[in-house]
């Protein structure tokens, strides 16, 4: 129901910084549930973070708190990730998606993705 695209990727230090952005199409943006998602080389997708429809709710995975920052824009139709401290062990292609009403940590409940941006965090 809601075409994603993510941008903002790409090859970064470790220690340093990044922020990803998801720009959605539609006018009831506002109507979903957003997460980010990730998949690194031979390993499974992976839930990262996600924010509820108003924003005034986020949860994350307990590999990225403290580290990365999800928010949202309705009025923009974008959702960003804010990614700092970043280790090896992010390099990942990072998905945005979309979902009705509730918050949900498993990638299936999500109906809508992006296709992905790359992440490469390097020594």
């Amino acid at each position: 129901q809601v075409q994603l695209v993510e941008s903002g990727g790409g090859l970064v230090q470790a220690g340093g910084s990044l922020r990803l952005s998801c720009a959605a199409s539609g006018r009831t943006f506002s109507n979903y549930v957003m997460g980010w998602f990730r998949q690194a080389p031979g390993k499974e997708r992976e839930f990262v973070a996600a924010i509820n429809r108003s924003g005034s709710s986020t949860y994350y995975a307990d590999s990225v708190k403290g580290r990365f920052t999800i928010s949202r824009d309705n009025a923009k139709n974008m959702v960003y990730l804010q990614m700092n401290s970043l280790a090896l062990e992010d390099t990942a292609v990072y998905y945005c998606a979309a979902r009705p009403r509730i918050i949900v940590t498993t990638s299936h409940l999500y109906d809508d993705w992006g296709q992905g941006t790359q992440v490469t965090v390097s020594s």
